[in-house]
């Protein structure tokens, strides 16, 4: 989330602050290490307590919400609340006793999230995949370790994990804060190590000079997604799969769907491979691996017209008002000069999502980005822009996936009067039209 924020709010606004920053991020670290090493019970309660009515606060305000919502799927709403209450009263009780369901729940979502880490790491083979499954690795060994209640009891384990999570929050504003302190005025904050993990934004911009005002008669970016499954085409009983990795047609043919972006008249970012290729008869481990030597051939396609009348017309439109137009186009100026393309690691969904992210580098920006940042930091919408944007990290970036991640971020950036509880209330739900978007989608 925190990277998110920042690079909606721009490197500029704490630039001049770093130390702010560090020193922000080495108090976040003191108290982890204190949570950890049970050096001050009358801290760790009060850091119980704090995390347990933040969680019991917000769960009893999502179920009045999904309450005061209507339709049929108001109970599926209430589900997420009611964890979140659940997650608070286990808290604020650890904070008095053992809280050994608290340490099993832990568990559960470590070997949740290091299985699916380990599993599509070895998938993909991203750059640093290496180091990825390791770390899932580490999570089942907690994970068992936790569930065992050895070497360590499970008040310790409590005290760990939450500790864990506020320390790895510390050290990313630490070396946030010494990044910026050495970013020059004219280089993206994209090309900061902390964002450069799979090599997706290269090709962030350096630019010199101010960006001249966008005026309300400048075209939008428009955002094009050709779903896997699209309508009437694709077999059902695999709602998940279909819409965020791919699906096969009545004929048996398979589609991972498509994505595009459009910024009027000149510019068109559509990424294909050269040449079709067929995906049956190889192995998972084959099709999806992001090393070199999957690499082939690839062309960017010149227009929307011309790639609806050869292949079939979008099924989803989405418009983008607020962005920087000469950080987009510097963007796909340096991605354009290598046409290679890669299933994983960069296809048509990959260098959408870069684009976007680079043309709204600072959009948030204003007179008070500290108070911007807290704002963000509680925004539902941000919440679930950070999970779609790790999810992509571990495996990649699909259609269905930029779908989800432009509609957030249009809300995030153009919407400021959609109240809070709206925004939790699309948090929860997920649910499409519950919170009309500008440039809503059309068939």
């Amino acid at each position: 989330m925190l990277k998110l924020a920042f690079l909606l709010i721009g490197p500029d606004a704490f630039r001049a602050r770093w130390y702010a920053l560090a020193g922000a991020g080495a108090f976040l670290l003191a108290i982890a290490a204190a949570l950890m090493a049970g050096l001050s019970p009358t801290l760790t309660i009060a850091t119980y307590l704090a995390l347990g009515l933040a969680f019991l606060g917000s769960g009893l305000l999502m179920a009045v919400v999904a309450v005061a919502s209507s339709g049929p799927r108001r109970w599926l709403a209430l589900a997420r609340p009611m964890m979140a209450i659940l997650a608070g009263l286990l808290i604020l009780g650890t904070a008095f006793e053992t809280g050994w369901l608290l340490s099993t729940a832990f568990a559960i979502a470590f070997i949740l999230d290091g299985a699916f880490r380990i599993l599509m790491t070895l998938l993909t083979r991203f750059t640093g995949w290496v180091t990825s499954i390791a770390c899932g690795i580490a999570e089942l060994i907690l994970a068992v370790m936790m569930l065992a209640g050895w070497p360590f009891s499970g008040a310790w384990n409590v005290a760990f994990c939450i500790g864990l999570f506020i320390g790895l929050s510390g050290w990313l504003l630490i070396r946030l804060g010494l990044l910026l302190r050495g970013l020059e005025d004219e280089a993206a904050i994209l090309l900061l190590p902390v964002f450069s993990g799979r090599g997706w934004y290269d090709h962030a911009p350096v630019l010199i000079g101010e960006a001249p005002p966008r005026g309300p008669d400048d075209p939008p970016i428009v955002v094009r997604i050709w779903m896997p499954a699209g309508p009437e085409r694709t077999r059902a009983g695999r709602p998940v799969i279909d819409r965020y990795l791919g699906a096969q047609d009545d004929e048996g043919v398979f589609s991972g769907g498509h994505a595009s972006l459009e910024l009027a008249p000149d510019l068109y970012i559509s990424h294909w491979p050269a040449s079709d290729f067929d995906l049956n008869g190889r192995g998972l481990m084959t099709v999806f691996s992001s090393r070199a030597d999957n690499d082939m051939a690839g062309s960017f396609q010149r227009s929307y017209e011309e790639e609806a009348a050869d292949w079939r017309p979008a099924d989803l439109r989405i418009e983008v008002h607020r962005f920087n137009p000469r950080r987009l186009k510097a963007f796909w100026a340096g991605y354009k000069q290598d046409a290679t393309y890669n299933i994983t690691n960069r296809n048509c969904s990959v260098v959408v999502a870069a684009g976007l992210d680079a043309a709204l580098e600072g959009v948030l920006a204003g007179r008070h980005p500290w108070l911007r940042l807290l704002g963000l930091m509680i925004d539902p919408d941000l919440w679930v822009a950070a999970m779609i944007r790790t999810r992509a990290s571990s495996m990649t970036w699909t259609p269905g996936l930029v779908l989800d991640y432009v509609r957030i971020l249009v809300r995030i950036v153009e919407r400021r009067d959609v109240s809070w509880g709206r925004r939790f209330r699309g948090f929860l739900g997920r649910v499409d039209g519950e919170i009309t978007d500008r440039g809503a989608p059309a068939a």
